[in-house]
C-alpha cells in the first residue's frame, strides 16, 4: 500500500456518497466444497516473495522482476493464457524516475538562501512573488504562487493540504520538530514525481524547509521575488507486471480483474530490508490461489484476468500502465478486486472478516458478502484507503474497483517487521477460501455492479 505521506499529498476530498448499510457479517466460508485452499500453499508463495533472497522487491528493481517472473510461472502452471493480444505473461513498463543532484538553489529578492531541504519536488524551477501566512488557521491560506508558512501551530501535512486547489507552486516551511519528523517519515529522501515514460506530468506543488534563522529572515520579504531551481537527473527504469488470462465461454459477458501488487520498499538507504510479507506478498498469494481454484474445473462464462502489478509503492505505475493500455477494453471489465495486506485480522472487524475499501461506493461489496465473501465496510474512512491502492487507477476510469484488506493499519506496516513470522496464514487461507464461491458466481452470472450515487470517482 502506498505510503501515508504520499496519499496525504495526492488524495482529494471524498465526494458525498449515498450510504449503504453493511450486511451482517457471515461466519462461514462460501460453499466451495470441491476446492480447499491449503495454508501451506499460501505460505509457500509468501516465503519466496518475502524471503531474504528478493530483498524486499523494491519497485522497478531486478528483485521485483524476479517476483513477477515467479507469478507468471505460476499463472502458466495453472493453465492460464497470456493476456489477450500478447504472447507473454509479463509486461514491461518504462518509468522515468528523477533524483536530486545537490541542494535546491533558493533565492529571495535575488539573494541566495542556503540550507534548504527539499521535501516535495513538483517542478524543476519555480518563480513568483512571496506571500506569508502568519496565522494558525490553514483554511485561510492565500491563493498565491509562493507561500511562507509562519504560523507555528500549522502542521506540515495541514499546510500541504491547505494549498490544494489554490494553484500554489512553492510552499516554504520553517524547520521544526514536525518537519524533522516528516523528513524521517519519507525516508530522508525528497519526494520527486516519477512518471510513465509516455505521460510526462504537469508541474505541481514543491515544498522546501528552511533553517529557522534563514526562514525568519526570508519571511520578511513578502511581495518580493522568490525562485527555486532543482538540478534533477532523470533515469529510465523498468517495472514489471505479471498478467494471466482465463478465457470465458461468452466473449460478450465481460471480464473480471483480480489483482495485487508485487513490489514493496526494497532495501533502504541504511541497508535495512523491508520484506513486505503482508504488503503485499499476502495479496499476491491470494491472487495466485484464486487463479489456482478458478482455473480448475469447468470454464466460466466471463473471462478472468489475474494480475500482479509492479511499482505500486512508487506511484502505482504498473496498474496505471494497465489502465492506460488495457488488454481488453475497460468497458469490458465488469469489476476489479485488488488484494492488499490480507495477512492479519483487524481487531475492529468481526472475527474472520476483511474490509473492502469504498464499500459504500458501489453495490459490489454487499452483493459478494451476501454470497459468502468475508468482507465488510472499511472502518478507517479518514485514511482514504480507497485511493491508496491499485484499484484506484481503474476506478478513476469508471471500472467498479475496490481493494480487500485484512488489517490495513497493522503495526508492521512499512517496517522491517513485515515478515512471514508476523502473518496469520490460517486466517489468510480461510479468507481466500471465502472468496472462491462468490468469485465463481460473479464469473458465471449476468450481474454487473454499479456505482452508488456519488460513489464514482472523477478522473
Amino acid at each position: 500500500m502506498k505510503r501515508i505521506f504520499a496519499a496525504a499529498l495526492l488524495c482529494t476530498a471524498a465526494p458525498a456518497i449515498a450510504q449503504t448499510a453493511a450486511p451482517a457479517p457471515v461466519t462461514t466460508a462460501a460453499p466451495a466444497t470441491d476446492w480447499m485452499v491449503k495454508p501451506e500453499w499460501i505460505s509457500a508463495h509468501v516465503r519466496f516473495l518475502a524471503g531474504p533472497e528478493l530483498q524486499g522487491r523494491g519497485s522497478a528493481t531486478r528483485d521485483e522482476a524476479i517476483a513477477a517472473a515467479y507469478v507468471a510461472a505460476r499463472f502458466q502452471g495453472y493453465g492460464l493464457q497470456p493476456a489477450p493480444g500478447t504472447d507473454s505473461y509479463v509486461q514491461k513498463v518504462k518509468v522515468i524516475r528523477p533524483r536530486l543532484d545537490g541542494e535546491p538553489a533558493v533565492t529571495v529578492a535575488g539573494k541566495a538562501i542556503k540550507g534548504a531541504t527539499l521535501i516535495l519536488g513538483g517542478a524543476d524551477r519555480v518563480a513568483g512573488t512571496a506571500a506569508v501566512h502568519a496565522g494558525d488557521d490553514a483554511a485561510t491560506f492565500p491563493a498565491e504562487d509562493i507561500v511562507f508558512v509562519a504560523g507555528a501551530k500549522i502542521s506540515p501535512s495541514a499546510a500541504i493540504r491547505a494549498t490544494r486547489g489554490k494553484g500554489t507552486k512553492l510552499l516554504v516551511l520553517r524547520a521544526s520538530e514536525a518537519t524533522a519528523k516528516l523528513w524521517e517519515q519519507i525516508g530522508k529522501q525528497p519526494r520527486l514525481t516519477s512518471y510513465l515514460a509516455e505521460q510526462p506530468p504537469k508541474d505541481g506543488l514543491s515544498v522546501i524547509v528552511l533553517p529557522a534563522a534563514a526562514f525568519d529572515k526570508a519571511a520578511k520579504s513578502a511581495g518580493k521575488p522568490v525562485a527555486m531551481q532543482l538540478n534533477l537527473i532523470r533515469e529510465e527504469v523498468e517495472t514489471t507486471n505479471a498478467i494471466g488470462y482465463l478465457p470465458g465461454t461468452d466473449p460478450k459477458a465481460g471480464v473480471i480483474l483480480l489483482a495485487a501488487h508485487v513490489d514493496h520498499l526494497g532495501v533502504q538507504p541504511d541497508g535495512t530490508v523491508m520484506y513486505g510479507a503482508n504488503d503485499d506478498a499476502s495479496g499476491v498469494a491470494a491472487v495466485l490461489e484464486l487463479a489456482h481454484a478458478l482455473s480448475s474445473g469447468k470454464r466460466h462464462k466471463r473471462g478472468i484476468l489475474f494480475a500482479a502489478f509492479g511499482a505500486e509503492e512508487m506511484g502505482g505505475f504498473g496498474s496505471r500502465a494497465f489502465a492506460a493500455a488495457p488488454p481488453v477494453p475497460l468497458t469490458d471489465i465488469v469489476a476489479n478486486l485488488a488484494f492488499e495486506m490480507i495477512g492479519a485480522q483487524d481487531p475492529k472487524l468481526p472475527k474472520g472478516t476483511m474490509m473492502m475499501t469504498g464499500f459504500e461506493r458501489s453495490n459490489l461489496g454487499p452483493t459478494l458478502a451476501e454470497r459468502g465473501a468475508l468482507v465488510t465496510k472499511d472502518p478507517y474512512p479518514e485514511q482514504n484507503f480507497f485511493e491508496r491502492s491499485d484499484n484506484y487507477a481503474l476506478a478513476r476510469r469508471g471500472v467498479v474497483a475496490h481493494t480487500i484488506s485484512g488489517w490495513a493499519v497493522t503495526p508492521t506496516y512499512h517496517s522491517p517487521q513485515d515478515t512471514i513470522a508476523n502473518l496469520d496464514v490460517p486466517f489468510m487461507a480461510r479468507a481466500v477460501q471465502s472468496l472462491i464461491g462468490p468469485a465463481r458466481w460473479l464469473a458465471d452470472t449476468d450481474f454487473r455492479p454499479d456505482w452508488t450515487a456519488g460513489g464514482k470517482p472523477g478522473e
